[in-house]
C-alpha cells in the first residue's frame, strides 16, 4: 500500500508540475521605485559652500536626526506589505568617516545594506559573475580639514575622539527577491555623460544607473534604476534632460521588454511659466527653455521615445511624490499650502518618481505609497503591477559602461591646495 501510494504521489506530482508551473510564470510582476533619501537638505548645505565645514556639520547633524535605523524599519515594512519583485533604490546612501589623513574610510552608515538586513534576507542585490546592480554614483569623500565633523556619542566608539572627517556616496542599487537570483542573466552599471558642476574642477555631480536582465514570465526583461539630477541653472536646459536623452539612446537597441524605475526630478508642468506656482523650485521658462518644452523635460523625453508611464498618472495632483520636510516630521511648512492648492492634501507638490516600460509590458496595476506618516523618506515611491506580452526570450546585448570619470592629477592638486588654503584660514581664526 505504501509503495502504490508513492507512486501515484509521484504521479500527480508529474501531472500537475507543468500546469503550476505555467501558472506561476503568468503571475504579475510587481516592481517598486523607492528613493531612500540621503538624510539631510543638500539645498542648504549647498548654499553653505565655500564653507565647507560649516556644510558637513549641518548635513551630518540632520542625518543622525533623520536617523536610518528608524526609517529603515518603516522602509521595510511597506516593502514587505507590497512584496514586490524587484526595487529601484535611488539615493542608496554609504556615510563614511576617518578618524586621520592617514587612515583608511570606517563605514558608518550604509543605507542599502541596511535596508536588507531589516529585511531578513529575503532580497538581495541583483548580481551576476561577481558584478552587482550597484552604481555608487557620486561622492564628496573626507576631505582633511574641510569635511570635519563633531560627533563624540559616534565618533568615541568608533575612533576614541570626538571629531573626524566623513563624506557620503550616493548611488543606485537594483534589489529583488532572493529567489530570483537564479533568474539573473547579465547586470551592469553606468554614468551619464552630463554632469552638473557646483564647483567646475573641484565639486561635479555624477549620476548613472544600474540595470539586469531577468527572466520573468519566460521572458528576459530588462530593469533599469536610476537618479536624474535635480540640480538646474537658469536659461540652460537641465541635466536630468540630458540625462534621459542619454539613457534613452543607451536602450534603443535592446529588443526585450524594458522596465526603468526612478527619480526623474522631472514633472510633466516643467519648465514653469514664471508665473505659475513653484515652491518644490522646478526648472521655470527662459529663452533657451520654453514653458513646457520637452528638450528641457526628462519625463517628456521618455516618453516621446516610446515609453509608457505606469502611472499612476502624473497630471493627478494625487500622484505628486515630492514635498516632504527635510527632517522628515511633515510636509513642508513652505509648501504645504501650496500643495493644498494645487490639489494635495499630503503636502506633496511635484511628481518625480515614475516607473516607465517598453516593448511588450501590460500594466495591470500601479499605486503610490508612503504619502503619510510615518515617513521613511521624503519621496513618496511607486508601485505597478506588470504583466510580460513580449514572446520569446532574447538576452539583448549587454549597455556600455561609460565608465566613470576618475579624480585627474590637476583636480587632485586642486583638491589639495584648496585644503591647505582652508586650513591656514581655520588655523588664522583658531589663534585670534
Amino acid at each position: 500500500m505504501k509503495l502504490r501510494a508513492l507512486l501515484v504521489s509521484a504521479l500527480s506530482l508529474l501531472l500537475i508540475s507543468p500546469a503550476a508551473t505555467a501558472e506561476a510564470e503568468q503571475q504579475p510582476i510587481k516592481v517598486m521605485s523607492r528613493n531612500l533619501y540621503l538624510g539631510a537638505d543638500v539645498g542648504v548645505a549647498l548654499a553653505k559652500i565655500p564653507n565647507m565645514p560649516a556644510a558637513a556639520q549641518f548635513m551630518w547633524d540632520q542625518v543622525q536626526k533623520t536617523d536610518f535605523s528608524q526609517r529603515k524599519k518603516i522602509l521595510a515594512d511597506q516593502i514587505r506589505s507590497e512584496t514586490p519583485d524587484v526595487i529601484g533604490i535611488q539615493e542608496a546612501t554609504i556615510w563614511y568617516c576617518k578618524a586621520h589623513v592617514w587612515s583608511g574610510k570606517t563605514e558608518v552608515f550604509n543605507f542599502t545594506q541596511e535596508l536588507l538586513a531589516e529585511l531578513g534576507g529575503d532580497y538581495i542585490i541583483a548580481e551576476k559573475d561577481g558584478t552587482q546592480a550597484n552604481n555608487p554614483g557620486y561622492s564628496i569623500g573626507p576631505i582633511p580639514f574641510l569635511t570635519k565633523v563633531h560627533d563624540p556619542k559616534t565618533f568615541q566608539s568608533l575612533f576614541g575622539q570626538n571629531d573626524a572627517d566623513c563624506g557620503f556616496q550616493i548611488g543606485d542599487a537594483l534589489l529583488i527577491k532572493k529567489s530570483l537570483a537564479q533568474y539573473v542573466n547579465q547586470v551592469g552599471n553606468s554614468e551619464y555623460k552630463a554632469v552638473y558642476k557646483v564647483v567646475p574642477t573641484l565639486m561635479e555631480i555624477y549620476r548613472g544607473y544600474s540595470w539586469a536582465d531577468i527572466t520573468v514570465q519566460g521572458t528576459n526583461v530588462r530593469f533599469v534604476t536610476t537618479h536624474l539630477e535635480s540640480l538646474w541653472d537658469a536659461n540652460k536646459v537641465p541635466k536630468a534632460a540630458d540625462q534621459a536623452r542619454q539613457l534613452v539612446d543607451d536602450l534603443k537597441n535592446t529588443k526585450s521588454p524594458i522596465v526603468v524605475l526612478g527619480d526623474f526630478n522631472s514633472d510633466p508642468r516643467d519648465p514653469r511659466p514664471l508665473d505659475a506656482p513653484n515652491p518644490g523650485e522646478q526648472p521655470t521658462a527662459s529663452e533657451k527653455c520654453p514653458a513646457g518644452a520637452t528638450v528641457c523635460n526628462a519625463y517628456k523625453v521618455m516618453r516621446e521615445a516610446g515609453f509608457t508611464d505606469s502611472g499612476p498618472d502624473a497630471s493627478d495632483p494625487s500622484t505628486y511624490s515630492w514635498g516632504m520636510n527635510a527632517l522628515l516630521t511633515g510636509p513642508d511648512s513652505k509648501r504645504a499650502q501650496a500643495a493644498l492648492a494645487m490639489g494635495n492634501r499630503l503636502g506633496f507638490t511635484d511628481r518625480l518618481d515614475y516607473i516607465f516600460v517598453k516593448n511588450g509590458v501590460n500594466v495591470l496595476t500601479s499605486k503610490m505609497i508612503g504619502q503619510t506618516a510615518p515617513y521613511g523618506t521624503d519621496h513618496a515611491g511607486v508601485v505597478t503591477e506588470l504583466n510580460i506580452t513580449a514572446l520569446g526570450s532574447v538576452v539583448s546585448a549587454p549597455l556600455d559602461a561609460h565608465n566613470r570619470f576618475p579624480i585627474s592629477f590637476w583636480k587632485g592638486v586642486g583638491l589639495l591646495l584648496l585644503a591647505l588654503f582652508t586650513w591656514r584660514i581655520v588655523r588664522r581664526f583658531r589663534h585670534r
